[in-house]
């Protein structure tokens, strides 16, 4: 009587395609928020930190949009073989991919624990999107680990230890130039990080706003290292930006007032507080003049 194929080895590969979806999901979702500028649902401040941080852009790009192509090429991997109907056909199929699979999977585990140690020791914020991602691709790398029949595992650890040596290598050459506490491109005055100087020069306009703004009690919440932010301040030019009553959020900024921020319940940054309500994401003067009954 022959033995049963055990139950990890015929569900492994849904499973790991359903992971992969949701991955999928989550992905295009964050690549969406940071293409369009817009606010992500987070019960944290933390998801809007991540996300507009250099961190999150890689070679130009959303580094989500990158996650959406890992998750994608897993999916790819797992489902193939569950097409085929004919049994050796299928095999076949199974061979070729279980050893691809492997090297993205690990690949994937090794640059989510780098993110992870970016997000807790250097952003210093809670992600959920974030861990969820890092969860799935402990969770894709296990179940490809336990749920393939390997014939020889000391190959299999070699070849993962060489993924994880050059994946390491990448993710530092990556993040080298974008290193968030020693960007060349931030300032830093003693007490505490000031971000990119404003480049532009404000006009009458521009500054007749910014002290209705002030005038009027308007408040700009956001942090010195948020790219929306520095977008807001280019629209008011530096001579204008510098009436503006700005909030820093973050705790190593200049004239930090991150306990203020807690209380007015910001989410994301840039953030506006106009007779008492909270717009959230780079408003246009025209619109913060309509807003302040300018």
């Amino acid at each position: 009587m022959g033995r049963s194929t055990p139950w990890i080895y015929r569900w492994s590969r849904p499973m790991i395609a359903a992971i992969a979806i949701i991955g999928m999901i989550e992905n295009i979702y964050l690549t969406s928020i940071k293409l369009l500028g817009g606010t992500a649902v987070c019960p944290t401040s933390g998801c809007e930190e991540v996300l507009n941080s250099p961190y999150a852009t890689v070679l130009g790009l959303p580094l989500t949009l990158f996650g959406f192509l890992a998750y994608t090429t897993v999916f790819l991997l797992a489902a193939a073989p569950l097409v085929f109907t004919e049994k050796a056909r299928r095999q076949k199929i199974e061979t070729q991919t279980g050893f691809f699979l492997f090297l993205v999977t690990t690949a994937m585990v090794c640059f989510s624990s780098y993110l992870m140690f970016v997000l807790f020791f250097k952003i210093q914020a809670i992600c959920p999107y974030c861990i969820a991602s890092a969860l799935f691709c402990v969770s894709l790398f296990v179940l490809t680990l336990i749920g393939i029949s390997w014939e020889d595992l000391g190959q299999l650890g070699l070849s993962g230890l060489g993924v994880a040596m050059i994946t390491a290598i990448v993710a530092l050459g990556l993040y080298n130039s974008v290193d968030l506490p020693n960007a060349a491109n931030y300032l830093e005055e003693s007490n505490g990080q000031t971000g990119l100087a404003i480049t532009t020069t404000s006009g009458p306009a521009e500054i007749a706003l910014a002290r209705h703004l002030t005038k009027t009690g308007a408040k700009e919440y956001g942090a010195y290292w948020c790219s929306h932010c520095y977008d807001q301040k280019q629209l008011f030019g530096k001579e204008a930006f510098a009436i503006i009553n700005y909030i820093e959020c973050t705790t190593d900024g200049k004239n930090s007032q991150t306990q203020l921020c807690e209380k007015a319940g910001i989410q994301g940054f840039p953030t506006w507080e106009i007779r008492g309500k909270l717009y959230p994401g780079i408003q246009p003067l025209e619109k913060l003049a309509e807003l302040s009954n300018y």
